[in-house]
């Protein structure tokens, strides 16, 4: 009983880990990288999503703002096994487009504003960070394992 409901909640089932380099090329506009899955039981993962997500923060105390973006998104429709005590690894390739901001396409035009775009994120405290979530689903499992992960963009 208590090992039915174990494996229903997840516990000692599919482990999640995204494995990425925690530093990417912002030109490539591309994250590549694995998923990695561990258990203790054989689970069997019928799907994936993948999601790269910009949080977006300016101003300072109580006036500050926080919006967040979905950059990309791919949903891998796999299934397989992952056997007892063994590594799988499934790689991705999660293509994006960055969002810019008045201020950034303001910078975009020439150097000259692009030192008054600088000046201005700087005053209101602008500042974006960046993330990778992933989900698998998982037969038989309410509770699906996921992942998240900070990146820099540069």
């Amino acid at each position: 009983m208590i090992g039915r409901v174990k494996k229903w909640l997840g516990i000692e089932g599919v482990k999640l880990e995204i494995v990425v380099a925690p530093e990417q090329r912002q030109k490539l506009q591309m994250v590549e990288g694995r998923i990695r899955f561990q258990s203790l039981n054989e689970q069997t993962v019928t799907g994936i999503r993948i999601a790269l997500v910009e949080k977006y923060t300016r101003g300072r105390g109580k006036d500050k703002l926080i919006d967040e973006y979905e950059l990309g998104e791919i949903s891998i429709d796999q299934i397989f096994q992952v056997p007892p005590e063994e590594v799988v690894e499934v790689p991705f390739s999660l293509p994006y487009k960055l969002v810019k901001s008045d201020v950034d396409q303001f910078g975009d035009r020439n150097f000259l504003y692009n030192g008054l775009a600088k000046a201005a994120k700087a005053i209101q405290a602008v500042r974006s960070d960046y993330r990778i979530e992933a989900e698998a689903k998982v037969k038989g499992v309410a509770l699906n394992p996921f992942d998240k992960k900070f990146i820099k963009l540069k």
